[in-house]
């Protein structure tokens, strides 16, 4: 997952730039904000597959020294079930609403949303295999 997050990092720079760049030009913040946000959703995935990379290393995929059986087995592992999605949802409902109705319960949403993430991410952060 290394050439991933490396991969995504490029795209998540690439709008960190092209947002400052055009909002500091344009002055227009609809433009600028649809930038920031490309610029956010790059930079999580980027995150994702750095967090994943460095718990489990390098793939078969990624060696080239690797033979066919070395990706058999379970490919992954799935989460029975899990609170995050709903919190993540949650936040986003209230972040939006935040748009319409105020910063605060944008503030609000936001860390909802941020919290959801995380826990996503690092629900198993500790299991072994």
């Amino acid at each position: 997952m290394k050439v991933e997050a490396f991969l995504f990092g490029g795209v998540a720079a690439f709008f960190a730039g092209t947002a400052a760049l055009y909002g500091w030009w344009s002055g227009e913040p609809a433009g600028t904000a649809a930038l920031v946000v490309a610029f956010l959703m790059g930079a999580l995935v980027s995150f994702f597959c750095t967090v994943q990379y460095r718990r489990r290393g390098r793939r078969p995929q990624d060696r080239r020294d690797a033979e066919v059986a070395d990706a058999a087995g379970p490919l992954e592992f799935f989460p029975p079930k899990s609170p995050w999605p709903i919190v993540t949802a949650l936040g986003f409902a209230v972040a939006a609403t935040g748009v319409v109705y105020g910063l605060w319960l944008f503030l609000i949403g936001f860390g909802v949303l941020a919290l959801g993430v995380a826990g996503m991410v690092f629900q198993y952060a500790r299991r072994q295999g």
